[in-house]
């Protein structure tokens, strides 16, 4: 592969990445390590070594394109500031745990596992009967605790934000309305994404067949282009998503929730379409 070509790619998903996560509250992991798998693989790299780049690398760019849509969010009042600490500091621990599995457990796996999670969370989100919640919330500081480290695991297992995780459960279970469940999520991924890369950091130090300038699992020239870019489309992305009822924002993560859960589970691959 061309190198010219290998940047282009990895600009236009990082143009992408930094719009889903701004609009939906999703860190967009799910585009980012497929792509960077692809990429890796071309170029000769060892698939286990690849898969384990991937996702260390999306949660890296994942980081800073959270924090720059989460704090456009707070600015519109999107953002619940303590359940977001709560959430946030468990979810810090869960990506720990979850990146110390993933640099051992059988990739294909896992996410067959999570997949069925994406689609269970999609079918519910859809046949939800209090999705214009409106009012305030309040759960318990434990409920907080076990729902981030829950997100923070599946961050640190996949490569993913965890807010495909994050944001059903704040809306549907803990009844967050729409706009701050997905705005308490993008700070919530914050947290959770800083304890997956400092694993996979550190379990990759040893690591061989790694390409040029990785940190650990972390390859600099992907998260560099790819955090350049997402990281000012998710500024577009959350005006985007104030401009949308809230209805309307479920049905698109909805839609999206499904695509995930059919990518990870391996449908498109097992029916031989290029999705």
């Amino acid at each position: 592969m061309e190198f010219i070509t290998y940047i282009l790619i990895l600009v236009a998903t990082g143009t992408f990445v930094g719009f889903a996560s701004g609009l939906l509250g999703v860190g967009g992991g799910f585009i980012m390590a497929p792509v960077q798998f692809f990429l890796l693989t071309s170029m000769g790299v060892d698939p286990d070594t690849a898969i384990r780049i991937a996702f260390a690398t999306s949660l890296a760019v994942i980081l800073p394109t959270a924090l720059s849509g989460a704090l456009g969010h707070w600015r519109r009042g999107a953002v619940m500031v303590i359940p977001a600490i709560f959430l946030g500091i468990a979810g810090l621990f869960g990506g720990i745990i979850g990146a110390g599995i993933a640099s051992n457990a059988p990739a294909a796996l896992l996410s067959f596992i999570f997949g069925l999670l994406a689609l269970f969370s999609a079918l519910w989100m859809i046949g939800s009967k209090s999705s214009e919640i409106e009012e305030e919330t309040s759960n318990s500081k434990p409920a907080y605790l076990f729902w981030g480290f829950l997100g923070g695991f599946s961050s640190g297992l996949l490569g993913i934000g965890g807010g495909v995780v994050m944001v059903p459960l704040l809306n549907l279970l803990l009844k967050f309305p729409t706009h701050k469940a997905i705005g308490t999520s993008t700070a919530f991924i914050v947290f959770a994404s800083i304890g997956g890369i400092i694993t996979y950091i550190f379990t990759g130090m040893n690591a061989t067949g790694l390409p040029p300038y990785s940190v650990g699992y972390v390859n600099l020239v992907q998260l560099v282009v790819l955090a350049g870019f997402s990281i000012p489309m998710a500024r577009v992305g959350v005006k985007a998503a104030h401009k949308l009822s809230a209805k309307n924002l479920q049905y698109l993560l909805a839609i999206l929730l499904i695509y995930i859960a059919l990518k990870m589970i391996g449908v498109f691959e097992w029916l031989n379409l290029p999705f």
